[in-house]
Parts: structure tokens; sequence; C-alpha cells
């Protein structure tokens, strides 16, 4: 008991006995000072950032004048041509007493869409034709999809393929079986204020996208298409699953079908090239043909001739494309002829025009509607109904004319309705 006692009065007396503790330290308080920069490397950086304003002005100095220098030497620019003014030509489509019923020539402006233009204009005579049927259709509804068919066989070969705004004639049939058509009313495809078509943006915006998903490996078919589908619905507005007509609701494949009534399987396009054998079909081999279209048929030239100018004397119009790049291809004079320092005409043969698709002096340029026919100076010519800017130099606006010599020579393949050529067809033999 005695022990315990003592232990606590010690435990009372043992804090009395040690030295008082110091109060705690206030806590750290945050504030602010100026940054301490480094003058060396501040001079440093500064001087860095000199001397690359310093190159950057340079090489806008060098680019603004290579740029001027480019826009003076195409203000400079001369075209190859001849004295034209003794040719007997025709002054006006009124010369062209054979002549299928168009609508006036529509201009294509700031794209590469001339396919689109030349045989919906070609398929608007036919429906007129066939039906006596007079309905505008729209150009852009076959550009929007065939972009569409165009980016799947990107996809599909993982980047291998066209992405271009090229196309042939038949991708007309080929996109209206799948996706039908709309008339021009019910989808213009154009959202600028002043109705003027351009896809250079547009194009550019698409294939950008494109090249991203084949750089990072990126396939997803449906993300893709739903993106492009963002992209052209900006500018060119989104097409309409319905269409009213006639106090009627069509979806675009009844549209084609009820309406339009055009039977897409009867027609047909011709080429003229020895790369395949005669009187057979086959593969038409430029850029445009992205999709490898194997179902042209192949006759010599002056059976492709023959058979052409036949169609057009009985009534029929005719979409038809090639080169529009000659010295003989006059937008001044509104005429498309063959020059004798070119070649002489009686020399125009499959032989050379054979040559010039080869090495490249005949490409495929251009989409057009051939429209009318006249016989005049001993020639054979055609007017033509063109979307391009070279039609619209002069008056009148989206017209040209060619001759036989030009059309022999320069340009490569046409459709037309099988029934004004089913004696060249029944000498063919059809792909198997």
């Amino acid at each position: 008991m005695k022990r315990l006692a003592l232990t606590a009065a010690l435990a009372t007396l043992f804090p009395l006995l040690l030295p008082a503790t110091a109060p705690p330290p206030p806590p750290d308080k945050a504030y602010y000072v100026p940054h301490y920069s480094d003058p060396v490397l501040d001079q440093m950086e500064a001087a860095d950032r000199k001397a690359a304003e310093a190159r950057e002005a340079k090489t806008r100095a060098i680019d603004d004048a290579q740029e001027a220098l480019a826009k003076q030497e195409e203000a400079q620019r001369k075209d190859l041509t001849f004295d034209m003014s003794k040719i007997a030509r025709p002054s006006s489509p009124a010369d062209f007493k054979v002549q299928g019923w168009h609508f006036p020539p529509v201009a294509q402006y700031l794209t590469g869409t001339c396919w689109s233009f030349s045989t919906t204009s070609y398929f608007e005579s036919e429906v007129e034709r066939l039906t006596g049927q007079k309905i505008k259709l729209s150009e852009m509804w076959t550009v929007y999809h065939e972009y569409l068919e165009k980016a799947k066989r990107y996809i599909e070969t993982r980047g291998h393929s066209v992405f271009e705004e090229g196309s042939e004639s038949e991708a007309l049939p080929r996109i209206w079986k799948i996706y039908g058509i709309v008339p021009e009313s019910a989808y213009p495809g154009v959202l600028s204020p002043d109705g003027r078509y351009d896809h250079s943006q547009m194009l550019k915006e698409m294939q950008d996208y494109l090249a991203y998903c084949k750089d990072h490996d990126c396939w997803d078919e449906a993300q893709i298409l739903d993106t492009l589908k963002l992209i052209m619905n900006k500018y060119m507005g989104a097409p309409p699953t319905k269409v009213k007509w006639g106090g009627r609701t069509y979806t675009p494949q009844q549209f084609l079908t009820e309406v339009l009534k055009l039977q897409l399987d009867d027609y047909v396009s011709f080429m003229s090239t020895e790369s395949v054998p005669f009187w057979t079909q086959g593969e038409y081999k430029v850029e445009d043909n992205w999709w490898h279209d194997k179902s042209y048929y192949n006759v010599p030239l002056e059976v492709w001739y023959d058979a052409l100018v036949k169609a057009v004397k009985a009534g029929s119009t005719v979409a038809i494309g090639g080169d529009v790049s000659e010295p003989g291809y006059s937008s001044a004079n509104k005429i498309a002829v063959i020059p004798s320092f070119d070649i002489p005409r009686r020399d125009i043969n499959q032989d050379a025009r054979e040559l010039r698709f080869e090495d490249g002096a005949t490409s495929d340029d251009h989409g057009i509607h051939l429209v009318g026919y006249a016989r005049m100076g001993g020639h054979d010519w055609f007017l033509i109904k063109d979307s391009a800017r070279a039609s619209r130099r002069v008056p009148p606006d989206g017209y040209f004319y060619y001759r036989d010599d030009y059309v022999k020579l320069k340009m490569l393949t046409y459709m037309v309705n099988k029934s004004f050529v089913k004696d060249v067809l029944a000498r063919c033999t059809p792909a198997k």
C-alpha cells in the first residue's frame, strides 16, 4: 500500500520536474511570387524565335513570289490552235435538223461530275422518247450515292481503290438499280445561296478522312459511311427517302419503275480498242471505271462509228465520252475537229486511235450528251449538250459542235438503247 501511494505521488509531481515544451509552429502559408526567368535562357529563346520568324517570313515571301509567277504564267499561257474561219460548220443548234428532245444545258460548275450531268440528261431524253414525260432528274442524287459505293470499294480494298470525282455513264444504271432516282426538285443537291455546285472542300474532307482511316487501319464500314454522309449532308443536303409526284408518294425505287418506267437492262455501252478481242465484252480500262465494269461491247472503229450515226439518225440521243484536250477543240469557236497537222483525215483508223489511247494523247476526260446530227461541208456534225465551262465561253451556253473526224479519233465510249443497235449486238458474244 505504501509503494502504491508513493508511485501516485511521484506521478503527480513528475510533470512539474520536466522543462516546459515550446508551442507548435504556425502552419505554412502559400502565396505567389514573381516567376524567375533566367536572362541567359530568355535571350537564347528570343533569338530562336526571331530566327524562326525570319525563316517563316522568307518562306512566305518565296511562296508568294512563286504563286505570283504561276499566276503570271497562267495569264500568259497560250493554247495551240489554228485558223478555223474557213471550216464549213454549224452556226447554231438550229442547224441540226435531226435532233432529240432534251432539257436546256445545266452547268456542273466546280465539280468533276460531268458523267452524271451528261448521262442524267441522256436518260431524261430517253424518258421523253419512251413515255412522252418531260421530267428533270437530279444529277446530285447519283453523285451522292456513287460516293458511298466508292467508299465501300475503298474499304473492301483497304485503300487500294480510287476515291475521286470521276466516273462513267455506266454508273447511273448501277446506282439507280440500288438506290432508285428522284426528280431534281426533290433533291437539288446544293446548299450554297447562289445554287452553284462546288465540291472542292467536300471532296477534300472526305479524302482526308479516308486517308486517316487508312493510316490508322480503321475499317468499320458503317462508321465510315455515316461520317461521309455527314460531310456530304453539310454541302449537298440529305437525300430524301420519299418523293411526291403527281399527287402520290413514291420511294426513289418506285419513282424509277412506276413513273420513269425505264428498263435499265436495255442500255448497252460500246468501245473500240485493240486491247480486247472485237465482238466480245470487256473492261474499259480507265481510272474512272473504278469498279472494273467488263460489260462494254468492243467492236471495230467503223462499226462503232456507223452504229452511232445510225442510232442518232433514227431518233436516239447518246451519252458519249472521251478526250477534250486537242488543238482542234476550240471553246471560242464551239467546235471540235482534227487539224491536218495532227493526222490527215484519211489516216484516221483503228491503229491511229489506239496509238493515242496507249500513249496518253487521248484520255478519258469528259462525259457529254450527243443530241443532234447534221451533214455539212462533206462531214457529219454532232450537236453536243455539255455541262462544262468551255461550252459557256460564247453563246449559246452549254452547246458544242463535234465533227466526224474528232468523234472517230478522240471519243472513246458511248451508251445507247439496245433497240438501236440490234444488228451489232447480234454479232457479239456476250460475256458469261
